[in-house]
């Protein structure tokens, strides 16, 4: 006879830890319990970290929002559901944390970082040591993409075209990513997740995007920089 196992979860808040700040509000973190033959594990919603971040509440001519934690905990479910459906009958804890931190993960968020690490070097290759390090540090308030749009109107031409262009090269595919992403999603809840990407679909409609937006670039060596992350990030949760 096949033994079979429920597994069960929920979100929750963390009432046994102190009180942290989400965009200005006090409230407990977020947490995640999955129950699975009789052991149960916990740990903090990957997603309330994410959009707690102070780059995700903006303020605009008087105006001010951010995401919910209702729209958060709609995402966290979505995830947790599709890991449990995907490894059934197959199921363990331990697969299902690395799924986890593989699938929820934010492509956009993740090569984030590398892409500020070459501004960085850029500027002070150009003799901007003071920009350069404006751009690393003042990156935890804004979304970088939205400063990098930014500079298209205050650089001149030539310096803009190269850093943008360099980027495509020496950077992770921070700007090709986040730029499909913004058009395909509602702000605030401005993300690309491994779960997304891996869709055929979102992979199609992204070769269309690099094609127009970024016709002098390789479309595979893109298609390529993305998979290394992918294997990156694949490495990183077992």
């Amino acid at each position: 006879m096949t033994k079979t196992y429920k597994v069960s979860y929920k979100t929750y808040f963390n009432d046994r830890l102190k009180q942290v700040s989400f965009h200005g509000k006090l409230t407990y973190p977020l947490y995640v319990q999955v129950t699975f033959d009789r052991k149960t594990i916990f740990f903090k919603s990957y997603y309330f970290e994410l959009f707690s971040k102070p780059r995700y509440f903006l303020s605009v001519a008087g105006l001010t929002g951010g995401p919910s934690i209702e729209d958060i905990i709609k995402k966290e479910n979505s995830l947790i559901d599709f890991i449990i459906d995907k490894n059934l009958p197959d199921f363990s804890l331990d697969l299902f944390k690395q799924e986890y931190a593989y699938y929820g993960k934010d492509l956009c968020d993740v090569t984030e970082e590398g892409f500020i690490d070459y501004m960085y070097v850029f500027f002070q290759d150009k003799g901007m040591p003071a920009l350069a390090v404006m751009v690393q540090q003042g990156s935890r308030f804004r979304i970088v993409y939205d400063v990098v749009r930014d500079m298209k109107r205050a650089f001149n031409k030539p310096l803009y075209d190269e850093l943008v262009e360099n980027s495509l090269y020496y950077a992770p595919p921070y700007l090709p990513l986040y730029g499909f992403m913004q058009q395909t999603k509602k702000w605030p809840m401005l993300s690309l997740t491994v779960l997304e990407w891996e869709d055929e679909k979102t992979k199609a409609q992204f070769a269309d995007y690099v094609q127009k937006y970024y016709p002098n670039i390789d479309l595979k060596e893109v298609m390529e920089q993305v998979n290394k992350w992918l294997d990156h990030l694949r490495k990183e949760a077992k």
